[in-house]
């Protein structure tokens, strides 16, 4: 594999794993409080159940989309954010946050096989290619990471 192909590699892989420029996803959501999940912090228009369940939701669509040449897109905004509004049922966020782990381990593997073609357009795609969907799985993840970081410092979750 030549250099520049390992070293983009690398650093997907790095920014699918979070970490050097911000919290990572486990610092953020591993040790969340059960009792505040369903609560909005002030200004905010939701949860962070639904915050999370949003950012399941995105990955898992992107990986779909990325993998599976029957993909069907789901009805924008209203698919990709849950319509439950009150906290989830015990053990709910941990398996929300076990499947959001398993979708971002599994474009690891993808990114991290030298035979997956970063740089091809997806054949059922619109010009996308996987370079495109890893680096939104990335950003989105990210961005909605910081988010939960706030919601956590205003709802007083936030001592790291």
């Amino acid at each position: 594999m030549p250099t520049e192909d390992r070293a983009l590699r690398d650093h997907l892989l790095e920014l699918l794993r979070g970490g050097s420029a911000h919290a990572d996803l486990a610092t953020v959501v591993d040790d969340f409080p059960h009792q505040l999940a369903g609560t909005q912090a002030r200004n905010v228009p939701y949860s962070p159940w639904q915050l999370l369940e949003h950012i399941r939701f995105t990955v898992s669509d992107l990986l779909l989309f990325s993998t599976d040449p029957k993909y069907v897109a789901p009805s924008w905004p209203d698919d990709y954010w849950p319509a439950k509004e009150e906290a989830p049922q015990p053990g709910e966020w941990d398996v929300s946050v076990q499947a959001l782990k398993a979708d971002l381990a599994s474009f690891e593997t993808i990114v991290a096989d030298p035979k997956s073609n970063l740089y091809a357009k997806i054949p059922w795609g619109e010009g996308q290619t996987l370079l495109r969907e890893v680096l939104l799985a990335s950003d989105h993840t990210s961005y909605h990471l910081g988010e939960l970081v706030l919601m956590r410092r205003e709802l007083g979750a936030w001592n790291k």
